[in-house]
């Protein structure tokens, strides 16, 4: 077979040699897509899948720590525990109650045993939080002298209970324990909520201890109906909302939110339900709330 007459089979025109050009360009890009784009990603992503797997190993540890951390309990007075508190403690509402009633009277318990005497708790349970119990020097000192002994005022002394929303800086200043700051930071924290409503509030203000909360509620009280202005919170705006000390911009607003979508607050307990709520501050809070 001669060689010349296959000649006329591989003359092409310009044209044509132009489209092979492009025909090969085409493969070949296609080519370096197909096993660059495809082979190269899959690679990468199994040798990140390789690299996390090798970490599995310390994030399972980690996990497991977690669930075997026990969140660490430090002493406290058992007088001025909130419901918030006694819920995380273990105990019920019944109990939380007994508490409250009996703090109510102005009394106070001063050891473990009168603890279960007064909110009923089981042995196991105080056998589990008593060792936490911070009680004033003064009750342990007395305590340790005489085994279980209640605290009673002196009959020498007769102590008049003054309320303390009428209680002026002097009057303040007797007790032993508050000076002038604190009996100014006292005074302005009264002024900041109209008026104190509870002695609970006491709790809240920083630089007061335990024991000077103590004598505090020895020599002053709630005496009578404070005046105060509750705050409409099925109507008050968020910039009215935020005029409550306790109300800062995000729960003001959250509150709102919540009440839109949900329909009016039927009592306070529906404002737990709101994320952000100080749920210790419950029993206080409430009493400024008009519903």
């Amino acid at each position: 077979m001669k060689f010349t007459s296959l000649k006329k089979y591989f003359i092409y025109t310009k044209g044509q040699r132009l489209g092979i050009l492009v025909l090969f360009s085409a493969i070949i890009l296609f080519q370096l897509f197909y096993y660059f784009g495809v082979f190269h990603s899959n690679e990468t992503d199994n040798n990140d899948k390789i690299k996390w797997l090798s970490f599995q190993k310390e994030i399972d540890l980690e996990k497991q720590h977690k669930i075997n951390d026990v969140p660490k309990m430090f002493p406290f007075n058992p007088n001025f525990i909130s419901d918030f508190k006694g819920y995380k403690l273990g105990l019920s509402v019944a109990e939380m109650n007994r508490l409250l009633a009996f703090r109510k009277t102005n009394k106070y318990v001063n050891s473990a045993s009168e603890f279960q005497d007064v909110t009923k708790v089981s042995d196991a349970l105080l056998l589990e939080i008593s060792p936490y119990f911070k009680f004033p020097d003064w009750v342990n000192k007395s305590n340790s002298k005489s085994g279980y002994k209640k605290f009673e005022t002196s009959k020498k002394e007769k102590i008049v209970i003054i309320d303390i929303n009428k209680a002026t800086q002097e009057d303040l200043m007797k007790i032993n324990g508050i000076g002038p700051a604190l009996s100014e930071r006292i005074l302005a924290e009264k002024t900041k909520f109209g008026n104190f409503v509870t002695m609970e509030q006491m709790g809240g203000i920083w630089g007061l201890s335990p024991e000077v909360i103590v004598k505090l509620n020895q020599h002053f009280g709630i005496l009578q109906p404070p005046n105060i202005v509750k705050i409409p919170i099925n109507n008050a705006s968020i910039k009215e909302l935020m005029q409550f000390p306790y109300f800062r911009y995000a729960l003001a607003k959250a509150i709102v939110t919540y009440r839109s979508m949900n329909g009016d607050f039927k009592n306070a307990e529906d404002l737990i339900k709101i994320k952000g709520f100080p749920v210790e501050k419950y029993n206080i809070i409430s009493l400024y709330l008009e519903f």
